[in-house]
């Protein structure tokens, strides 16, 4: 229970609060359409009322917060600020784009039950029209404001008007249409298969968010729905008048004809504060892709992963955090997310590309690595760099014992971990709190190997001089292989370095069993707490963690960090 709720309690409470406030506004906002300044507009439209302003409440909050999580120099900035206080609140922050993505499911419910009450609405409105009985209460408030359309209640003034001609004539028609579509674009082109295979349909979707937020803006201009007014109220009580719609505007009755009106609009109130710190996080990035950016050189690995070193003034980082590169000879648009691979302490700072789509195939060529000559300095491409922006990695040196675990590319960030700590070490640096890293790396090929296993060998090579072996402590997984390769590993197994990556420590095959794993940890070092970081596959991320909330051992946390970017 003590590691459930380390690793998810604040998580669940910033959840739970969220989820309250959408079903307090829900209920508060149905509610509110219950009053007497809307029991005629009830007349027309029944309950639809309540079921299309509910959720027009809750749409406004969640489209308050679904920019923030996307501000990541803002996230920065409060990622600095809080985890000197909290590490916990800190590490809320690192699942910025998994709240992202709750947000819109949020969003997306609310929008499907306001688009279908409406269209009850407009059928309820248009029943009104076409039943012309002037003994019938619903076609005498269609009736209202037929001379000067000052103050009408049925938006659909004539029984030959169509609710679809309503639909496209109107603010509210135009821009709900457009909402809904640039809605739809944005979830479709945003699932996994889309987002991974075709990137850039879902970078270029997902900019329909300018069109979504004008629309949202502007919808409420048009008042389709009205209530009637506070000083008709005075002169028409519906609770007393709604028997006597025959009499209306007679001196005798007391019962004047009802005038109604909308509520201003107040969408803006809600998102204006977002898009202005949004608009703010796009400037700064403008202004961070004129800064000048000198690859100082470009390496190219096997597996076809490319490594760009480079210098950039004023250029500060932590371990394990990411920038945004864009190459404007490759996409004036794109920016694609990297951890950095190099340590703080270095003079540079770089990052290994792996070659896996359009865009980094077009920048390994324009780096030219399909050339076999080496790239003259001035031929290679410019590049912008945005960042660096913080992750969950960044705590490592705040745990005495750590687990890193990457699979594939994913072990990018804890190149830059070992690297410094390893010249924190040799610089006698007295700051370093980790006693103890665990490092797990799963690859499902050979080739994967090979660019890391040199920042490895050497590693180990200068460990074993400084008398350090056991500090860092390492397994490497090969999950698959073919049956060649299996017999070349059968014949070289008895050689004494590994002859997959060359190191001293064997290469192990499979899958690491993780109940062993965490259980040897636990055993080894008790009343500690262990920082668990993985960057890998989702698969991973929650068999780690059911991990670490398992083992709830009395004297030892687990604590889960995932990157997330």
């Amino acid at each position: 229970m003590g590691n459930f709720v380390a690793n998810e309690g604040l998580s669940i409470f910033v959840i739970l609060v969220w989820l309250g406030i959408n079903a307090f506004l829900f209920v508060h906002f149905y509610m509110a359409f219950l009053v007497d300044r809307w029991f005629y507009t009830r007349v027309l439209l029944g309950q639809a009322l309540s079921w299309a302003r509910a959720p027009a409440a809750c749409l406004n909050f969640n489209c308050m917060l679904i920019l923030l999580p996307v501000c990541r120099n803002l996230l920065s900035i409060l990622r600095g600020t809080i985890q000197c206080c909290s590490r916990t609140a800190a590490r809320q922050l690192d699942r910025n784009l998994t709240f992202h993505k709750l947000v819109a499911y949020m969003i997306a419910f609310h929008t499907a039950v306001h688009i279908i009450a409406h269209l009850f609405n407009f059928e309820f409105f248009m029943d009104a029209q076409l039943n012309r009985n002037s003994s019938h209460l619903p076609f005498i408030l269609s009736e209202i404001g037929t001379g000067d359309n000052a103050s009408f209640l049925n938006p659909i003034r004539s029984n030959e008007t169509s609710p679809t001609i309503v639909m496209f004539t109107t603010i509210a028609g135009l821009t709900g249409v457009a909402i809904t579509l640039a809605l739809i674009l944005i979830i479709t082109s945003s699932m996994e298969v889309i987002r991974r295979s075709y990137f850039e349909v879902f970078w270029y979707t997902h900019h329909l968010f300018v069109i979504f937020f004008i629309g949202l803006v502007f919808h409420g201009y048009g008042r389709i729905v009205r209530g009637q007014t506070p000083v008709s109220l005075q002169t028409n009580k519906p609770n007393v008048c709604a028997d006597r719609f025959e009499d209306w505007g007679k001196n005798e009755s007391n019962c004047a004809v009802p005038e109604f009106a909308g509520n201003p609009p107040g969408t803006w109130k809600w998102v204006l504060g977002p898009m202005i710190l949004y608009v703010c996080e796009r400037l700064v990035r403008i202004y961070r892709s004129h800064q000048k950016v000198v690859i100082t050189k470009v390496v190219m690995h096997p597996s076809k992963t490319l490594e760009l070193q480079m210098k950039k003034k004023g250029f500060s980082m932590e371990v394990g955090q990411y920038v945004f590169i864009q190459c404007p000879s490759v996409s004036r648009l794109e920016w694609h997310p990297f951890t950095l691979t190099s340590a703080p302490e270095e003079d540079y700072f770089s990052a290994h590309i792996r070659i896996v789509g359009d865009w980094t195939q077009a920048l390994y060529e324009a780096c030219g690595g399909d050339k076999p000559e080496q790239q003259d300095a001035w031929k290679l491409p410019k590049v912008a760099i945005d960042g660096p922006f913080g992750t969950a990695s960044e705590d490592v040196f705040r745990y005495e014992v750590v687990m890193l675990v990457g699979a594939g590319i994913g072990v990018t960030p804890f190149a830059s971990i070992l690297k410094s700590v390893w010249y924190k070490h040799i610089q006698n640096n007295q700051d370093v709190f980790t006693k103890k890293i665990y490092f797990y790396w799963l690859c499902p090929e050979t080739q994967a190997f090979e660019w890391f296993a040199d920042l490895l060998q050497s590693l180990e090579r200068q460990m074993a001089d400084k008398d350090m072996a056991d500090f860092l402590s390492y397994n490497i997984y090969l999950t698959r292989w073919k049956d060649t390769e299996a017999a070349h590993f059968r014949v070289h197994h008895e050689a004494e370095n590994d002859p997959i990556t060359g190191l001293k420590q064997k290469t192990l095959y499979g899958k690491p069993n993780w109940d062993n794993e965490f259980a040897n940890i636990a055993s080894n070092h008790p009343r500690s707490k262990v920082g668990v970081f993985l960057c890998g596959p989702p698969q991973l991320g929650k068999s780690l963690e059911k991990q670490c909330l398992s083992h709830s051992e009395a004297d030892v946390k687990f604590i889960f960090n995932k990157e997330n970017f």
